[in-house]
């Protein structure tokens, strides 16, 4: 299905070391992703090279630039197809996965990949600030990553309300993240976070990539997040 020698070398150019069994899961995975798209739409990336590049090495790039502790808590909010959380997790069995999204039929994909590759996550049907102000989701979290496009002020109120004081949210950007990290500064700072590093990366000749790590200093205020129409209309 993919070029497993392709993705152990771009995995490798991270410092990432991925084990025959990983690459077998990557390769199950892909094939899962492309049989799946058929009949849903799950990626506009379908192209084996492209699923190898776009999306397996993109998500895997976060491992480079992010120590996460064995058995960290992680959630990825808005997976979607799966992406970083799954490719996260057959690089890193270890840590502890909730899968979030607001489309049921993609939670029910992700378990299918789950099982078929023998690896365990939660998932969870909900929108991001439904999450957000669950009991059960809310400040849990000792990282929350997102490979989503809405801008970063809007990311940050999705996804910090879910960190631990102590934690990091890991936004994965493209190439206009300077532009975005300072236009996000106010809505970092009141959702109880601070901006800690950026780094960038060309990735692989498909376009300038940025990991944001944003720490989490204090807690979110109870008001946050809002309701999605006023995080849209009003951003921080």
């Amino acid at each position: 299905m993919i070029n497993t020698s392709l993705l152990k070398e771009k995995a490798d150019f991270f410092g990432i070391s991925l084990d025959e069994k990983a690459l077998s899961r990557f390769d199950k995975y892909a094939e899962m992703l492309i049989e799946t798209n058929k009949v849903m739409n799950l990626t506009a990336i379908t192209e084996p090279d492209e699923i190898v590049i776009k999306h397996f090495a993109d998500s895997l790039s976060v491992l480079k630039f992010v120590d996460i502790p064995e058995n960290a808590s992680v959630i990825d909010v808005g997976t979607g197809a799966g992406f970083p959380g799954v490719a996260l997790l057959i690089a890193r069995p270890d840590i502890n996965l909730t899968l979030l999204d607001s489309l049921n039929k993609r939670l029910v994909f992700l378990e299918n990949v789950l099982k078929e590759l023998d690896l365990t996550a939660k998932t969870v049907h909900l929108r991001a600030e439904q999450g957000g102000q669950d009991g059960k989701y809310r400040e849990k979290y000792d990282f929350a990553v997102a490979r989503a496009v809405a801008a970063l002020p809007v990311l940050s109120e999705y996804c910090l309300p879910f960190v631990k004081t102590g934690g990091e949210f890991i936004a994965m950007k493209g190439d206009m993240a300077d532009e975005e990290i300072s236009q996000s500064e106010n809505a970092v700072k009141t959702l109880g976070g601070e901006i800690t590093a950026s780094d960038g990366f060309e990735l692989f000749g498909r376009g300038e990539r940025t990991i944001v790590r944003i720490k989490k200093i204090s807690q979110t205020p109870t008001r946050y997040p809002r309701a999605s129409s006023k995080i849209a209309s009003k951003p921080l």
